[in-house]
């Protein structure tokens, strides 16, 4: 039995992922993304002939390597080639194909990124200057939003896009949680701080305010744009970088960096490793460890402290 041509392969695996792996939209939108790029360029080698995953090659997937090589970073390859191995894979469990030809091309080495962070101090400073504008009489609803935006994602160390996907009535104030839809639809919940809810509370007041008289397209939303849509996570980054040098903090900061500034603000308190990582959401620890930075001021005592050979008699 002859397999699916490329665009039928490809509509299956896309399902596969959407519906059997529950992958964000996002997610299946880069991986058919990189898939359509690589098919382009296949079907440049095969001319007006239709194309059939089996008849890729490793040196098919070697050429379309080194046609990107120029033109996107390290990382951007990876990932077309992570896509391309899912994807083959995926019609090999199927039973369409018998081998993998993108597993026999050599992955780009990555290394390992250092995200920044803020310090308690300087998230202390930021934090508190955005509630000092949102307070003040004059202070707008926007101002409001941006408090709560980064005192929630600070306070509770989720991903921007669980972030700008949450709806109202997943913040229970009673019980000081929030509920997160994250990677692959998994629930979880987070504890959130008083500032955090103190942030929230104030912002959805002065929300109700705003818009007492105005259309919202996305009612649910917790976080708005100004036309009454759901807030996206580009939009959070522009707002964070704006507001960081508003604040006289130049540092180069995403809203991923808040995240790493959580996670590493506990760690260096003493908090369990496990623990945190339940709070991220991640599958492995192995990825609470790349996003935590230990201060090398207490590793030191702890070594001091506890090694045999370390300790003063």
């Amino acid at each position: 039995m002859s397999g699916p041509d490329w665009d039928s392969a490809q509509t299956l695996f896309l399902q596969y992922l959407r519906y059997e792996r529950n992958l964000s939209e996002e997610t299946v939108r880069a991986y058919a993304s990189d898939l359509s790029q690589f098919a382009s360029y296949a079907r440049g080698l095969v001319g007006t002939g239709v194309l059939e995953p089996g008849a890729i090659t490793p040196e098919t997937v070697r050429g379309f390597m080194v046609s990107v090589y120029r033109s996107l970073e390290k990382a951007s390859r990876a990932r077309k080639l992570s896509a391309l191995r899912s994807f083959f894979r995926y019609l090999c469990g199927a039973g369409f194909l018998v081998e993998n030809p993108a597993e026999l091309v050599a992955h780009p080495k990555l290394e390992q990124k250092v995200v920044s962070f803020l310090t308690v101090d300087d998230v202390f400073g930021f934090l508190d200057a955005l509630r000092a504008g949102a307070l003040k009489r004059e202070g707008t609803w926007r101002k409001a939003r941006n408090w709560a935006l980064f005192e929630s994602l600070y306070s509770t160390g989720i991903r921007v896009s669980e972030l700008v996907h949450l709806d109202r009535e997943e913040v229970i104030f009673d019980e000081k949680v929030v509920r997160v839809r994250g990677k692959g639809r998994k629930e979880r919940i987070v504890p959130i701080g008083t500032k955090g809810l103190e942030a929230l509370k104030h912002y959805l007041c002065a929300l109700e305010f705003a818009f007492a008289q105005r259309r919202v397209s996305a009612p649910r939303a917790l976080f708005l744009n100004a036309r009454g849509g759901r807030l996206t996570a580009r939009s959070v980054n522009r707002i964070l970088k704006a507001e960081l040098i508003a604040c006289g903090l130049w540092q180069h900061l995403s809203a991923h960096g808040l995240r790493h500034t959580f996670a590493t603000h506990l760690l260096n308190a003493g908090a369990d490793l496990r623990a945190i990582q339940e709070m991220l959401g991640h599958e492995s620890l192995s990825t609470t460890q790349r996003y935590t930075h230990v201060n090398i001021d207490r590793l030191m005592k702890v070594y001091d402290a506890s090694h045999p050979r370390s300790r003063k008699k």
